[in-house]
């Protein structure tokens, strides 16, 4: 049994050495990673049960991956391998001026291709604490739409909190639909999202004058939605960032204490660190105030690590949480 269970698409990943561009590199270092994923491994470094379901390739690459998030930590039990593909990503990390970059290498993956029925989730949200999802799995496929949709529905029927980052990919949405059109369904059901005013304009058409306003009239829309979470990220440079987490919870807008983060050392999966950080604080800790500085210690954390997701311990993340970000050598 797991505590958080998480669906969607991993990916290889691909990244040119220390801060050389592709046209320098001539190796490229693998990792693995993907939204949901990446928020389950997170979690399982916090010492929460965390299961991932998703498809792989019944080949070597996707036996591959699975071990990866195995030696993680992550339950892999609901994993089936189908297919013969796994999408893939490049990525160049930027550097002070230069930002970093990513070329995506991912139609056609065995995940798209997932058949709806395979997945008995009954029997996998059994017993199960939380559910997680993002944008980006409805995005990959119609089928992994239904996929998702019927997780959500299964987890409401059994009274499992569902939270979802929206993470609005405009390039991802190829099958015929739109965002527009089917994230609404998803979202009415989630207890609480991830969402910017970028996103909330671009998927639900909200116009917003600030984060308040945008949560305030996404949960009018909502009204099953208990809170709406973002961060504010200052971008002094690629290298150097300072980082807020906010949250509206329909009456208030909590704000985290804001870290600065510098140098940064890969700032993939920072939001996926977030939200990992939030639902370990929604299911450990009484106050939201100490919930949201635990999220956005953990996503600061994260900047820090190379790799789709934080290793990042609870006593490592309390340690920046409260205010220890001297990075002094322990012994």
């Amino acid at each position: 049994m797991s505590n958080v269970v998480t669906f969607g698409e991993i990916m290889m990943r691909l990244t040119a050495p220390g801060n050389r561009r592709f046209a320098q590199a001539t190796g490229l270092e693998i990792t693995y990673g993907g939204g949901e994923a990446n928020v389950s491994a997170a979690l399982a470094h916090m010492g929460v049960p965390a299961a991932h379901v998703t498809i792989f390739p019944d080949n070597d690459l996707g036996r591959a991956a699975a071990a990866f998030f195995r030696k993680a930590g992550v339950d892999t039990g609901y994993i089936r391998f189908e297919g013969q593909r796994l999408g893939l990503y490049f990525m160049e990390v930027g550097a002070a001026l230069r930002p970093s970059r990513i070329v995506y290498d991912r139609y056609h993956s065995a995940f798209s291709f997932l058949d709806p029925a395979w997945f008995d989730w009954e029997k996998v949200l059994a017993g199960a604490s939380w559910f997680h999802w993002t944008g980006i799995t409805p995005a990959v496929s119609a089928a992994a739409a239904t996929a998702c949709a019927d997780a959500i529905r299964t987890a409401r029927r059994l009274g499992i909190p569902v939270s979802a980052d929206v993470n609005y990919r405009r390039v991802l949405w190829q099958y015929g639909k739109s965002a527009a059109e089917v994230m609404p369904a998803l979202v009415e059901s989630c207890d609480c999202v991830v969402c910017t005013e970028g996103d909330a304009a671009d998927i639900f058409g909200i116009q917003a004058s600030s984060f308040p306003d945008m949560a305030w009239q996404l949960m009018a829309r909502f009204p099953n939605l208990k809170m709406v979470l973002a961060t504010r990220r200052d971008t002094l440079s690629a290298s150097h960032n300072r980082l807020t987490g906010l949250c509206f919870d329909g009456k208030n807008l909590t704000e985290s204490p804001t870290f600065d983060i510098n140098p940064i050392v890969d700032r993939i999966g920072g939001g996926d660190a977030f939200i990992a950080g939030f639902i370990y604080g929604q299911l450990h800790f009484s106050q939201l105030s100490e919930t949201l500085a635990f999220a956005t210690a953990a996503s600061a954390l994260k900047h820090t690590t190379e790799g789709d997701f934080s290793l990042a311990t609870v006593a490592e993340i309390e340690q920046i949480m409260h205010g220890d970000v001297s990075g002094r050598l322990l012994r």
